[in-house]
């Protein structure tokens, strides 16, 4: 006889709950884990809202893509919450089991490094087997120039045609064509709601980089990474990294 469905059964929360294997006997090691493995759920999330607004974007529906683009800036303003939630562990805190981490770092999160390549960052972190599939073909940022072109504007074919492996190089031609979108809005109404909603992900990123660098800093100071990274200079160094360069730099000429 099937067993009715219940709340523990369809969260599989027998499974969810058993996942967190703390190393030490120290509390804070709890809340280290339960933090990380919540933002692996949500950029695996990401991941599923991301490859739907590229194939939208794709196929020039832009509009459909907006509740995706959407949720994902919600999801990583939620994210970037948790940073919050983490400063509360002290450096006297953490340092007490932070030996048991041994060489993982977060650095290593594939996931987070798929949802980079997918929007158009790439060739940073250490590429696993998301990042390397996601980096081999148009990213969010491609296939929203290629249905600016297919609109009618003008663009590079350097823009259109290229290594996808290779990161993006920001182009003067592209950033004049999204321009003209800027000053006819109305006109250009997708296309122009389609940019703010990509911004909106860039602002958000650049934030949860900030909220990082933050964090890290309050918990470890100037210490080295866990994963063999410079630590809070590195995390440093990602802050001014956007997605849809084009798009800030634009606002310039308005």
């Amino acid at each position: 006889m099937t067993q009715p469905m219940t709340y523990g059964r369809y969260l599989a929360l027998d499974t969810l709950l058993a996942s967190q294997h703390p190393l030490s006997d120290r509390d804070d090691e709890l809340l280290f884990i339960i933090i990380h493995q919540t933002k692996e759920l949500w950029l695996k999330q990401m991941i599923v809202e991301i490859r739907s607004a590229l194939a939208l974007v794709r196929a020039d529906k832009p509009v459909e893509a907006y509740k995706s683009l959407a949720r994902v800036s919600r999801i990583q303003a939620v994210m970037t919450l948790s940073w919050d939630v983490l400063a509360t562990m002290t450096p006297s805190d953490y340092t007490r089991f932070r030996e048991v981490l041994g060489t993982s770092s977060g650095f290593q999160s594939d996931q987070f490094r798929a949802v980079e390549a997918m929007l158009g960052l790439r060739g940073g972190g250490v590429p696993g087997p998301l990042t390397v599939e996601f980096a081999a073909v148009p990213s969010l940022w491609d296939e929203a120039n290629a249905a600016l072109a297919r609109a009618g504007f003008a663009l590079p074919a350097t823009a259109l045609a290229r290594d996808w492996r290779e990161p993006y190089v920001p182009s003067k031609a592209v950033e004049d064509a999204w321009a003209e979108i800027y000053r006819d809005t109305a006109g250009n109404w997708e296309l122009y709601q389609l940019a703010e909603k990509l911004v909106d992900i860039d602002d958000a990123l650049a934030t949860w980089r900030h909220k990082h660098v933050l964090t890290v800093s309050r918990v470890i100071g100037m210490k080295p990474g866990t994963g063999g990274t410079a630590g809070v200079p590195y995390l440093e160094s990602t802050l001014a990294k956007r997605a849809f360069p084009e798009l800030w730099s634009l606002r310039t000429q308005l």
